[in-house]
């Protein structure tokens, strides 16, 4: 029997009707000025598309010319809803959002749970917004690719670390991580933590991250230490809060868009 993940955020965090959600995805796509050559890895924003979707849309314009050659996408992102410990694999065989299915490489899960820190927890999947939200802009920008949905929760960057080593791959992966920046500060305030945040991450220097800095710390740690072993660089693309794009500058919550490339990923 074919195991269904169904959108669980449609119509809250970004339009039920495909129509819509394609003009909307697109439309910040072509806003987008893409940065550098195309990357191995990113990092985008996982809030409501009319916060964050502009900022997501910077760092997945970087893939215009990588589009071709990319099969497969390794997701990770935190858990919002599901205390757990380690990372949470799937057993759906397609994830779904308004603008089609999307198959999973259902093998290599199997195989990461063989790692002590990769569970099965299909909980941990079903209302979990972090990893959903990047998924139209994965559809507009690659139209045909395997999925490998990873939601992190108690963990460490070490274990995260390992999990992306075993599924790296050549140029047809493309790793992703899911990550907001601070949260619910004055626009100032999120101003300075976000930019020191993201020093932290273009220098890859993942001790730096704190609790407060960013929801998705733990697969941000996990990536920074992979992608400085195998001798890529990271680059800001985009940074900009809340107070940006359509809320109030009370409290904000914090968006970066970021790239990772190299000589190993060209």
């Amino acid at each position: 029997m074919t195991m269904i993940r169904k959108p669980a955020v449609s119509d809250l965090f970004y339009p039920a009707d495909r129509d819509i959600l394609q003009q909307m995805v697109t439309g910040y796509l072509d806003s987008a000025t893409p940065h550098g050559e195309p990357p191995k890895a990113l990092i985008a924003p996982h809030a409501g598309y009319i916060y964050s979707g502009p900022i997501a849309a910077s760092a997945y314009a970087s893939l215009a010319r990588a589009a071709d050659r990319i099969s497969r996408v390794v997701l990770l992102g935190p858990s919002h809803r599901v205390p757990f410990n380690g990372l949470a694999t799937s057993e759906a065989d397609y994830f779904r959002t308004p603008l089609g299915d999307i198959p999973v490489d259902r093998q290599t899960l199997h195989a990461l749970q063989e790692l002590p820190q990769v569970v099965q927890l299909e909980a941990a999947h079903a209302q979990e917004h972090s990893l959903e939200v990047q998924l139209p802009f994965l559809q507009v920008m690659l139209r045909e690719f395997d999925l490998l949905p990873l939601v992190v929760g108690d963990a460490t960057g070490d274990q995260v670390a390992e999990v992306l080593a075993r599924v790296w791959g050549g140029e047809e992966t493309l790793i992703v991580i899911s990550s907001d920046l601070s949260h619910y500060h004055d626009y100032l305030t999120a101003q300075r933590m976000d930019q020191a945040t993201s020093d932290a991450i273009t220098s890859l220097h993942p001790e730096r991250l704190d609790y407060e800095d960013a929801c998705g710390r733990i697969p941000v740690q996990g990536l920074l230490l992979e992608a400085k072993r195998v001798g890529l660089h990271g680059e800001l693309v985009d940074l900009r809060n809340s107070g940006d794009t359509a809320g109030s500058k009370d409290q904000v919550v914090g968006y970066g868009a970021y790239t990772f490339s190299g000589s190993e990923a060209a």
